[in-house]
C-alpha cells in the first residue's frame, strides 16, 4: 500500500490539519513527521525527513491504520508513558505490528503525567506558562536521573546516533524528547516552538474524551464539566499559546544546564561523537526542488483559524 499522501489537508473534527507534517492514519492522533524544517545559517540544509515520527499513544490503532503506516519503515515504537498512567488508565500497551518492536523507556515510574494529568496541575496557571515550565522541568530532571532503570531520553537519542542510516522511529507520549533533538540540529527557537504547537490541533478531537475523565466519580473534578471543559480549553485551544509554553522551557533549559547540548551530554550521558552523528544523521541536503516545510506560513495561517 502507499504512503499516505502528502501535501493536502487533514481533517480530524472538522479542524484542518496540514500535511505534512500531518500524517492521517485512523486510530492514531496527533501523527506527523518531525522532519522537513529548515536548517538556520545553512541555506539548502533541512532536517531529514521519514525518522523521526510523533503520535499520540496507539492503543485504539487497528489493522487499517497499522497498513498505512508500514510505509513509513518504523521499526521501533518508543513508550515514555509512566508505570502508574498505564496502569490508571486501564489502557493495553500500544499495537505495534511486525518489524515495529516497542521499546518501554518510561520517563517517570511511579508519576501521572497524561494529558489528563497535566491538565489538572496546570489549574493554577491559565494565564501564563509556568505551569507548563514547571511540569516540563521536572519531566527533563527526571529523563536525566543518574540512577534511571531506562534512560529514556538518551536511549531515543542514540538510537539516532547508532547508524548513518537510523531506522524510522516513532515517540509517543511525554514530550521533550523532540525538542531536544531539533534543537540539536540548530534548528531556531521559534520552529520548535511552532512545531510542537501543532499537538494542540492533534489532539483537539481528545477534548471531550479528556473532559468524561476529569468529570468521573471520584475524579479531581468529579461531576464539574463547566470547570473541566473550561481547564481543558484553556490547556489546549485559548491563550497563552503553546509556543510560548515551549520558548519558556527552551529558556528554563538553557538557564538550567548551560545550553541543549550540554544537557544532552553532562545530564543525559550522549557522547559528544553521539551529538555530532546525530547531527550528520538528521541534517541533510534538500533534494533538487525539494522546499523545506514552511512553518512560518502554516503559523500564520492556523493563528488566524478557530481551534473548536
Amino acid at each position: 500500500m502507499a504512503a499516505p499522501e502528502p501535501d493536502r489537508a487533514i481533517a480530524h473534527n472538522d479542524l484542518p490539519l496540514p500535511s505534512p507534517p500531518f500524517i492521517h492514519v485512523p486510530g492514531l492522533a496527533n501523527l506527523r513527521d518531525a522532519g522537513g524544517y529548515a536548517i538556520e545559517g545553512k541555506p539548502g540544509k533541512a532536517v531529514r525527513r521519514g525518522v523521526l515520527f510523533r503520535s499520540a499513544d496507539l492503543t485504539r490503532l487497528e489493522d487499517e491504520g497499522v497498513a498505512l503506516l508500514r510505509p513509513l519503515g518504523i521499526t521501533h515504537v518508543f513508550d515514555l508513558r509512566s508505570v502508574t498512567e498505564l496502569a490508571k488508565g486501564g489502557h493495553p500497551p500500544p499495537r505495534t505490528w511486525e518489524g515495529a518492536a516497542r521499546v518501554f523507556v518510561p520517563v517517570f515510574l511511579d508519576k501521572d503525567y497524561s494529558p489528563e494529568a497535566l491538565a489538572l496541575r496546570f489549574r493554577n496557571y491559565s494565564d501564563g506558562p509556568e505551569g507548563f515550565v514547571k511540569a516540563y522541568a521536572a519531566i527533563l530532571a527526571s529523563a536525566a536521573e543518574p540512577d534511571h532503570p531506562y534512560s529514556p531520553f538518551r536511549t531515543v537519542l542514540e538510537h539516532i546516533a547508532s547508524s548513518p542510516t537510523p531506522s524510522p522511529l516513532l515517540v509517543h507520549c511525554t514530550a521533550g524528547k523532540d525538542t531536544l533533538i531539533l534543537a540539536l540540529c540548530n534548528l531556531p527557537d521559534e520552529a520548535i516552538a511552532h512545531e510542537y504547537s501543532l499537538t494542540d490541533l492533534g489532539l483537539a478531537p481528545r477534548k471531550e474524551e479528556i473532559v468524561q475523565h476529569l468529570i468521573r466519580p471520584g475524579e479531581a473534578l468529579s461531576g464539574d464539566r463547566e470547570r473541566a471543559e473550561r481547564m481543558v480549553s484553556a490547556r489546549w485551544l485559548t491563550p497563552p499559546p503553546r509556543k510560548e509554553n515551549m520558548l519558556g522551557t527552551l529558556a528554563l533549559l538553557r538557564a538550567r544546564y548551560g545550553s541543549v547540548e550540554r544537557y544532552v551530554v553532562d545530564h543525559l550521558g550522549v557522547s559528544q561523537a553521539s551529538v555530532e552523528q546525530i547531527r550528520k544523521n538528521l541534517i541533510v541536503d534538500l533534494a533538487d526542488g525539494e522546499e523545506p516545510l514552511d512553518w512560518r506560513s502554516h503559523a500564520a495561517g492556523l493563528a488566524g483559524e478557530p481551534r473548536l
